[in-house]
Parts: C-alpha cells; sequence; structure tokens
C-alpha cells in the first residue's frame, strides 16, 4: 500500500491555470446548463467570438462556483472542445492536475466528493441568492490523498469507467430518439395524409397537472418521496429537492419512463429518468389509453416550439401555456393499422430508451457510493 499525505488543495490541484485562446475565430463555448450533476462529462453546445470567460481544455473540471448551481452538484470534466480550448461562464472555476503531483481525473472525482463541496459551500461569499465561492478558500482546505500516482489513477479509473458506460447510455438515448423524431417527421410532415384525421393534442392523451405538494408534507420517514418540479425535470433528483407524502393519488406518483411536459417556465417534454418521485404543479404527466407512449411523446415535442412561442407571449412573470393551447395543437391520426405498423418500428426506440434509463440509474448509485469510500481511503485500491 502507498502513503496517503496531507495536501493543502491548490497545492495539489492547479486552479483557474493559465490558456491561450486558439487564433480561429470562433471557440467552443460551455454554459451553465451543460453541466449535469449526475454525469461526469460536459460537451460544448455553441460557439463564441467573444473572448471573455473562463478559458479551459479537455479534461479539466468546471466547478460551479455560484448557488444554487453548486447546491446542485453542477461539477463537470469537460470534453469536445475544438482545437482543445474552450470558454466557458465566469462562474466556474477550473481545476487540473498538477504535473508530476496529481492526475487529472482523480482531481475531477475529488472535487465531486462531498468533503471538497461542503468546504466551498461553508465558505460562499458574498450578497444572499448570488453568492459564490472564492478562490482563496482552497488555500484553507486540507485533505489526505495518496501521494502515489499509479494509486490516484486507479481510483479514477474505476469510477471514469462506471462513467464512461453512463456517457455512452446517455449519448445513445440521444441518437435513438432522434431516430425516433426523424421517422415522426417522415411519416406526419413529409409523407402525411390528407384522409388521415386531425384531432386535438389534448383529445389523444390525459394531461394530468401536477399538486402543490407543500400542502402534502411528509407524514414520517418511511411514507415520503422526493417532489418533482420544473428543476429536478433538468437537473434530476438531488440533496436539495423536497419531499412529500405517498398518501395522495396514485397517478400523481411519477415512475421511470413516465412522460412528463412541463407547461411553465422552461418547457420540455421528457421521458422521466430518475426515481418515484410526486407530480408537483406546473407539470404534467401525460398518459393514455387509447394511443401508445412514442405517439403523444413525439407530437408533444412536435408542437414543444409552438408552445414556447405561445408562452413568451403569455409571459408576465413567468412564461406558460393554457389548456387551452393543447386544444389549438393538432395532432394528425394514421389507420388502426397504420399506428400498429408504425409503433412496430417506433416503440422498440422508446422501450430502449426507458431501459438505457434504469441501468444509468443503477449505475449512478454504484459510482455515487464507490466515490465517497475511494475518495476517503476506506476501501483502498491494490
Amino acid at each position: 500500500m502507498t502513503e496517503w499525505k496531507e495536501y493543502k488543495f491548490s497545492d495539489f490541484v492547479e486552479i483557474n491555470p493559465s490558456v491561450t485562446l486558439p487564433t480561429a475565430k470562433s471557440v467552443s463555448y460551455v454554459e451553465m446548463k451543460d453541466l449535469n450533476e449526475s454525469q461526469k462529462y460536459c460537451y460544448p453546445n455553441s460557439e463564441r467570438d467573444n473572448r471573455n470567460g473562463s478559458k479551459f481544455q479537455n479534461g479539466d473540471t468546471l466547478f460551479a462556483r455560484i448557488t444554487p448551481c453548486l447546491e446542485n452538484g453542477k461539477i463537470c470534466q469537460v470534453k469536445g472542445l475544438n482545437n482543445n480550448i474552450g470558454l466557458g461562464s465566469t462562474e466556474f472555476l477550473i481545476f487540473r492536475g498538477k504535473k508530476d503531483v496529481s492526475d487529472t481525473d482523480f482531481v475531477f472525482y475529488l472535487s465531486r466528493w462531498d468533503e471538497v463541496r461542503s468546504h466551498a459551500e461553508i465558505n460562499l461569499d458574498g450578497t444572499s441568492g448570488r453568492q459564490r465561492v472564492p478562490k482563496a478558500c482552497f488555500d484553507d482546505l486540507i485533505i489526505k490523498m495518496p501521494s502515489d500516482l499509479d494509486e490516484q489513477k486507479s481510483i479514477a479509473s474505476i469510477l471514469s469507467s462506471l462513467d464512461d458506460k453512463i456517457d455512452l447510455l446517455h449519448r445513445q438515448n440521444a441518437t435513438l430518439e432522434k431516430m425516433a423524431e426523424t421517422l415522426f417527421r417522415q411519416w406526419f410532415v413529409e409523407e402525411a395524409k390528407e384522409e388521415w384525421e386531425s384531432k386535438p393534442l389534448s383529445s389523444i392523451a390525459n394531461f394530468l397537472n401536477g399538486l402543490a405538494c407543500q400542502k402534502f408534507p411528509p407524514k414520517n420517514e418511511i411514507k415520503k418521496l422526493p417532489v418533482l418540479k420544473i428543476k429536478e425535470l433538468s437537473c434530476g433528483i438531488t440533496e436539495n429537492s423536497d419531499w412529500a407524502t405517498t398518501d395522495v393519488k396514485p397517478e400523481y406518483i411519477v415512475k421511470n419512463g413516465d412522460v412528463i411536459f412541463a407547461w411553465s417556465a422552461s418547457l420540455m417534454v421528457k421521458i422521466w429518468d430518475g426515481q418515484d418521485c410526486i407530480l408537483n404543479q406546473h407539470l404534467f404527466k401525460v398518459t393514455s389509453e387509447d394511443y401508445p407512449k412514442w405517439f403523444y411523446f413525439l407530437w408533444c415535442k412536435h408542437h414543444l416550439d409552438e408552445f414556447i412561442a405561445k408562452a413568451a407571449s403569455h409571459a408576465t412573470t413567468m412564461g406558460h401555456i393554457k389548456r387551452g393551447d393543447l386544444d389549438e395543437a393538432m395532432v394528425l391520426i394514421p389507420s388502426t393499422k397504420e399506428l400498429e405498423e408504425m409503433t412496430l418500428e417506433t416503440e422498440p426506440l422508446i422501450e430502449k430508451i426507458i431501459a438505457n434509463n434504469k441501468q444509468i440509474k443503477l449505475l449512478v448509485n454504484l459510482r455515487d457510493t464507490l466515490l465517497p469510500k475511494l475518495m476517503s481511503g476506506e476501501v483502498r485500491v491494490l
């Protein structure tokens, strides 16, 4: 067994290391919304000509230093940068392993460890609601870590093997969803038949609005579930999520694979990929007794841009859509035989997404169980 030593975090990790931007006009840009606390990797979704912001390279850890992003665990390792260089929010601290002292992958997992996150939260500075983690606070953080680079790499390798599988499944799901959307567009936009009946979206599915869950607090520590709000729909259930009693009607309990439609603020349609939870207001749980899941899910997604535009026009303090907007959104209904044939092609794609989501959940739980044990030395790698 190699020796573990006490290090000052800032002596072990390069914080905001110097990066020289390439001469190319546009640079890969990573936004706070690109970070997901259940995933190791984040990827740029845009490019920027503006050269202002934090600067980093592939493999660096982006550590959200502002509330509430820090509490939500927005800490990711960046990949996919053009020319190996990227820009991001000024609300990122950038972490990188120091040459001959620390492994960069190990540094990522170290930054995800509760010991580091808790220290950062304790040292938040600034006005309420917009507090930030000062870079200098890491000078006060002392952590015992393996001094041997090989042991660091072995620890990181175990956790990375899980995260690589999680990342692969997420990317596979994105491909499967695009395949389903391509088929949908072919059938209902490019090759739609004039004889197909047209019905309101509201008539092909049930849109169950959630509860005001603050009125249903837990009665005990056993009969309770986390509350699914818009934030959780985007980022998953976290330690900061609210809880509600399970003494509600069964239809308000959301399960992995249910279709959820956020109709207020950040409009989105998603196949829920998390644990059982209680449906909060501002979310619809979408179900149907007459049509398959792929059908109403993809029709909701098809109308999403239209709904977002309408929500913007309704906006006062918070944009939303109304029940009437569901009545005005029209759906084409193929014949029973045609719908069955379409289902044979599309349903396996949706079922595979749901199966992948369940596997992702198991892998995330395993990773999150192992991480503190490996980082603290409770479990050693031989």
